[in-house]
């Protein structure tokens, strides 16, 4: 039989749903087309209300379509009555996702519909293991699952559960099978990447370590680090191991004090500021992107405008900016002086100007450079790919993918650095 896969939210999503993949191509089912496909897989996201509502959307989207219908992940694990109500043929929520095609198996056996959520809070870590990102030219590897943080907005640690991490000899020797498959570059993942600790003690920075040994590795990159991760061993290991990328995705949530206290986030700005400083001590050209939230209870317009004073005078390169999302059963939910959708949709609008702004400033520093370049999406008369720092190049030329190249860059446009390539040097891989 055929079957596809919609994945929907981060990047764990998307390395479980390779998962499943995997394991459905090994039991001869075919990939397909959403319109050939005999069985559609919903891997849904709640980390906000759009979020959940764009997945019970795609849900009854297939449900008309007739397909047999397979649901897991965040929004069915937080929504399980209501998605139980909508006529799922297999539904579960973020356990088993490593065993889905058993369960598929075994509906096409009895054709009985399957719901199996689990109510214990303490969940061991899922075993799973990739061979190859097909969907990919960067290979991600989820190591960590879980949080514990707590932070008032959030509904991720009541739907992911406790913390806990993948063993450290199977994260190392994932890792060296999907090299040896041709990935150059990949992405450790988590929900709180940085909290990785395997039983044995192994942290973030002793993987890191020991999986910078493969030599044909040519990239590391930490999907996203919270800052008190960012500890002196961590640092240490940035500064000297020369494959971790020059770009580090580090959540900020608000530039003020009193909105971060009222988050429940474990640090303030002085804290905040003083490890970016660090960090471009270590890498001058470093690139450092984040996450704001806007409209968090409490927030007034003097407070936002403190977030817009700290995000320039810290300087990322680019802020992912989220309206606060609602969500039933988390501590600011229940807050007073909640913000008008008016007010968080007009408090976006601006913070991405300012973002956009810094992202253009950051891509002009690097004008008339020669950069390293891992291309990612070839076309017949262009090339796309990312630099170690995540800087979108565009070459007007046909490159192979997947490998790595010295473009000199000659011009911006629309966010996108537009390069040639430089004579004197070929694939560097």
């Amino acid at each position: 039989m055929k079957f596809n896969i919609i994945t929907l939210g981060c990047k764990v999503n998307i390395y479980e749903s390779e998962i499943m993949k995997e394991k459905l191509l090994q039991e001869d089912f075919l990939l397909a087309s959403e319109n050939d496909a005999d069985i559609v897989i919903i891997n849904t996201c709640s980390v906000t209300n759009m979020a959940d509502n764009k997945s019970k959307k795609f849900v009854r989207r297939i449900k008309r379509l007739g397909k047999i219908l397979v649901v897991c992940g965040c929004s069915s694990e937080n929504n399980q009555e209501e998605y139980k109500q909508m006529g799922i043929d297999i539904l579960i929520g973020n356990k088993d996702k490593s065993i889905i095609h058993e369960k598929i198996k075994d509906y096409l056996i009895s054709r009985v519909p399957i719901v199996k959520f689990y109510e214990d809070k303490l969940w061991n870590f899922e075993d799973m293991k990739v061979e190859k990102f097909s969907s990919h030219t960067r290979a991600f590897v989820k190591i960590q699952d879980g949080c514990n943080n707590f932070c008032s907005y959030c509904i991720i640690p009541y739907v992911r559960k406790n913390i806990r991490s993948k063993d450290f000899k199977t994260a190392v020797e994932e890792i060296k099978t999907l090299v040896d498959n041709g990935h150059k570059e990949i992405v450790l993942t988590g929900i709180h990447t940085g909290s990785y600790k395997s039983l044995e003690g192994y942290d973030l920075a002793d993987l890191i370590h020991e999986i910078s040994k493969i030599e044909r590795l040519k990239r590391i990159r930490i999907s996203s680090i919270e800052i008190t991760e960012l500890n002196e061993k961590m640092l240490k290991e940035i500064k000297n191991n020369e494959k971790i990328v020059n770009h580090f995705h580090i959540p900020l949530q608000a530039g003020s004090n009193e909105i971060l206290k009222k988050m429940n986030r474990k640090y303030d700005l002085t804290y905040f500021k003083n490890k970016i400083r660090e960090i471009r001590r270590l890498k001058p050209d470093v690139s450092i992107t984040t996450d704001v939230i806007v409209g968090h209870p409490f927030e007034t317009e003097e407070l936002f405008l403190e977030t817009i004073k700290t995000v320039k005078e810290i300087n990322f390169s680019k802020i992912h900016v989220f309206p606060y999302s609602k969500r039933d059963g988390t501590v600011a939910s229940i807050m007073e002086q909640q913000v008008s959708d008016e007010e968080k949709r007009k408090r976006s609008r601006i913070l991405n100007e300012v973002s956009n702004e810094l992202e253009k400033n950051y891509y002009e520093k690097h004008l008339h450079k020669t950069l390293e370049v891992l291309i990612e999406e070839v076309y017949d008369k262009e090339s796309i790919g990312y630099t170690t720092n995540y800087i979108k190049i565009k070459v007007l030329k046909k490159l192979k993918k997947n490998e790595l190249y010295l473009v000199d860059i000659l011009e911006l446009e629309n966010n996108c650095l537009i390069g040639e390539i430089k004579e004197a040097f070929k694939v560097l891989s």
